[in-house]
């Protein structure tokens, strides 16, 4: 179906004949070969018959309609699907991690709005819902972000392409993915990078603290730091990209010391060294530190990344794909940090929706760096008809239309919902370490 109307200008002179055949309307029929006669009336009624939208249902002159809104808890992830009056459905995936509960019934709430309205309209109503919203937050945004990844995968079955081609195309064939390393010891930790390094990624992450960092002092916390990442750089040379996760553990005078001490590893970045929500504060450790600064996996609106960019923060921001707004603000962040220079590290936390559907967006924007490859989400490949797969250090960008995967309803009981409960981590005093 013809989403876009095309005006074509006929020139006031000049048969009919020669007018569509100088415009390849038809070169290859008996009508240009043989130079059968054609009024320009004709000509402007056949060129409105080949370039006139299209709806889905022309017979009833309706355009295709949201029928139904369903999410499941599965796991640890919420999936949800939407159902279209054409049979076209839509699979989609919420990222605020923790509270899939609430987003759960952010959705349904939502499905009162949804039902009945064109699914291809994703901007549209993003706009409707986040502007008409009071005290919209991370809740709201995680369910409008399913629900745009799912409209998304309906536009593009409905056409027949892949959601990387309908926002642009693709500025690659395969995104580069990057690996975890774990590990209770210096030793483990740099056993853990050779194994991947064996299994073929060319780009590793560790968080560079012990299980129990929070029982240790500051000195203490940074000693095994230090000692842990120069242990993998040894193990895997220098042709590895190596970055680290701080997970958002120290305060500003300990990121900067951090910072220094492993400048002369090379790391790719340097990943939320503090908590995001004051810029300020990250500002003040950009400008004293020489590595690059990553952040932004907690942020759920694009005015959050602005500040970022434009306090020139961050050398890569962090934006989930599931909780900022889906495919139809991302695409818009992405803009942004292309702008100032600032790559795209997208945070994924999911099931094999959430990765089929990234890959989508890392495959049509310039800026783009690396992502995540949680080998966790290989356990519910069953979750989906044709998971993505790995290739060494790369994820190929598939061209099945949509998002390229579709979620298979009837297997969704083998895994049971597991809520996430609130622990937390402790200084030695009893205060809250994290």
């Amino acid at each position: 179906m013809v989403l876009l109307t095309v005006a074509v200008r006929i020139p006031a002179t000049g048969t009919a004949r020669e007018l569509l055949c100088r415009h390849n309307i038809s070169r290859q029929s008996n009508f240009c070969q043989n130079g059968t006669g054609v009024g320009r009336k004709a000509v402007v009624q056949w060129v409105g018959i080949l370039y006139q939208p299209q709806l889905t249902n022309p017979s009833s002159g309706v355009a295709m309609k949201i029928e139904r809104i369903t999410p499941f808890l599965v796991d640890r992830f919420l999936l949800v699907r939407v159902y279209t009056d054409e049979g076209i459905v839509g699979n989609g995936e919420a990222g605020l991690w923790a509270h899939h509960k609430s987003v759960y019934h952010a959705i349904e709430e939502l499905s009162d709005y949804y039902v009945g309205k064109d699914p291809r309209r994703m901007e549209h109503h993003y706009q409707v819902v986040s502007r008409n919203t009071h005290f919209a937050g991370a809740v709201l945004s995680a369910a409008l972000s399913a629900l745009d990844m799912a409209m998304w995968d309906i536009l593009g079955k409905s056409v027949g392409l892949p959601v990387h081609q309908l926002l642009g195309g693709k500025c690659r064939d395969r995104v580069k993915v990057f690996a975890n390393v774990v590990g209770d010891s210096v030793e483990a930790r740099a056993e853990s990078a050779r194994e991947q390094v064996e299994a073929g990624y060319l780009s590793l992450r560790t968080m560079p603290f012990f299980p129990d960092w929070e029982q240790k002092t500051p000195t203490q916390v940074i000693d095994d730091a230090v000692a842990i990442v120069a242990a993998i750089r040894e193990a895997v040379g220098d042709g590895i990209d190596l970055g680290v996760e701080i997970h958002r553990n120290l305060r500003p005078e300990q990121a900067i010391v951090l910072a220094g001490e492993l400048a002369p590893y090379r790391l790719l970045y340097y990943e939320d060294p503090l908590p995001p929500e004051s810029v300020e504060a990250l500002a003040y450790v950009a400008r004293h530190v020489h590595l690059p600064i990553a952040t932004g996996e907690r942020f759920y609106a694009i005015q959050q990344f602005k500040d970022l960019i434009d306090r020139q923060v961050v050398s890569l921001i962090r934006p989930d794909l599931s909780l900022a707004g889906g495919f139809t603000q991302l695409k818009k962040i992405a803009g942004m940090a292309e702008a100032a220079f600032v790559g795209i590290f997208p945070h994924l936390m999911g099931s094999p929706v959430n990765v089929a559907a990234f890959v989508h967006l890392d495959a049509a924007i310039p800026n783009y760096v690396l992502m995540e490859s949680h080998t966790f989400a290989d356990a519910y490949n069953e979750i989906v008809d044709e998971p993505v797969t790995r290739e060494g250090g790369y994820i190929r960008v598939s061209d099945r239309p949509g998002i390229g995967v579709e979620i298979v309803e009837s297997r969704l009981a083998q895994f049971p919902y597991r809520p996430q409960k609130i622990t937390g981590y402790f200084h030695a005093d009893g205060s809250v370490a994290h």
